[in-house]
């Protein structure tokens, strides 16, 4: 780039060191004009999403998250976050010179939003009375919102740094990146074998009460049951982090079954597993969710290659459109749309659900250029970093994408 270049030397050379600061001015102009402003409104869709179905969620039970199978407005937001993250990441590693320091720089930005996803959950408080108030660690919840976003973050910027690049030929885009996409697949695959194959049997927890330490006993010994009590995915996380670390209110308490009483008294009359904390940002389900971030990197690179609106729109949609009709196929035969197991059903339909809007988006933004009907949008713009945040020029994307395919 012109700004990592020495000047030429003053002897004959002023015009060229003229035209030199001229061109990098030139490029600073062109690429502050040319900001997915689209982009930005999504992104600050999400926040306001979230503000929504959390303060209205409890008046307005259709719009929480769905109890159990199904989705509702709230399952919605979180694989919105992980699409937009790797739409942008897509933009942000255009031009990966330093492979090691781009890694190096992507771990310790996942890091931080780990711990910071920690910090800001905190722990179970106790002992406000006494000397002992704090975090207790033996109750400290590990995954949670923004550690799921660094698990998306991290599994696509990996795969953009290191899975090598085909060719540019706007004929076979999904070609050019096809490690990526058999990186879906495999995460995929291994998402459905150990939901299904994987045997769980009857497993007991205790409740600490008011009144003492109650036992609870839950009937399993089955294998590939999708409902709230005998899946795999909570036996793993109730073997890897321990029944202590998980959510202490899951949603599924909002059931039938449960009485619709997700709060912290729950009745003895109703099934064991009511009374169980689950982990809905667990283990399992984070391969899934950082599938959707590897989606959102496609739709990055059709953002970054395409110049021209028609062209974009047209992949954005034919991609949206494939996604979901094998989502929708799928919850048919019987994956059912679930978040908090995120099911491949789940992971494709609302992947297909964000690449629907941001077109929207695009269209009426970045196209039309209605930009003052999206003032929720940009006004719930909180994130500036280059990791959400990124900006565009499309030719100097282009040749930067060719002088990186010599690295592979």
């Amino acid at each position: 780039m012109a700004e990592n270049q020495p000047l030429l030397r003053s002897n004959g050379g002023g015009e060229v060191v003229r035209a030199e600061r001229g061109s990098e001015a030139t490029q600073r102009k062109t690429t502050a004009s040319a900001r997915v402003v689209s982009l930005d409104v999504f992104r600050g869709l999400c926040v306001f999403l979230m503000m929504l179905v959390d303060y209205a969620g409890s008046v307005f039970p259709s719009i929480a998250h769905s109890p159990w199978n199904g989705v509702h407005l709230a399952d919605f937001v979180m694989p919105f976050f992980l699409f937009v993250v790797g739409v942008s990441l897509a933009i942000v590693n255009k031009i990966v010179l330093d492979r090691t320091g781009a890694t190096l720089k992507v771990v310790i930005r996942t890091l931080k939003l780990f711990i910071l996803g920690i910090f800001l959950q905190g722990g179970y408080l106790h002992g406000v009375t006494g000397l002992t108030y704090g975090v207790d660690i033996e109750r400290l919840r590990w995954m949670g919102i923004l550690q799921r976003i660094a698990v998306g973050y991290i599994v696509a910027a990996l795969c953009e740094i290191w899975l090598p690049c085909q060719g540019m030929k706007k004929v076979s885009l999904s070609r050019n990146y096809i490690w990526q996409w058999c990186t879906v697949f495999l995460l995929s695959a291994i998402h459905c074998g150990l939901l299904y194959g994987l045997y769980v049997p009857d497993w007991q927890f205790s409740v600490s009460q008011s009144t003492g330490s109650t036992i609870y006993e839950v009937k399993c010994c089955v294998r590939g049951d999708l409902g709230p009590a005998c899946n795999s995915a909570g036996m793993i996380d109730r073997y890897i982090l321990g029944i202590d670390h998980l959510y202490a209110k899951p949603v599924y308490r909002n059931m039938k079954e449960c009485n619709g009483s997700n709060n912290d008294i729950v009745s003895e009359s109703m099934p064991s597993w009511c009374h169980a904390a689950f982990e809905p940002e667990g283990f399992l389900s984070s391969l899934t969710a950082a599938a959707t971030s590897i989606i959102g990197l496609q739709y990055g690179h059709i953002l970054v290659q395409f110049q021209d609106h028609k062209g974009r729109l047209y992949s954005w949609s034919f991609l949206s459109l494939s996604l979901l009709i094998v989502g929708l196929f799928l919850d048919f035969v019987g994956m059912p749309l679930n978040k908090s197991l995120y099911t491949i059903s789940y992971m494709l339909v609302t992947s297909a659900a964000a690449g629907i809007t941001f077109c929207l988006l695009y269209l009426l933004v970045d196209i039309y250029g209605w930009r003052r009907l999206m003032f929720v949008g940009l006004s719930h713009n909180l994130y500036t970093n280059d990791i959400l945040a990124p900006r565009v020029t499309h030719t100097s994307i282009i040749k930067c994408k060719m002088q990186n395919l010599s690295q592979y």
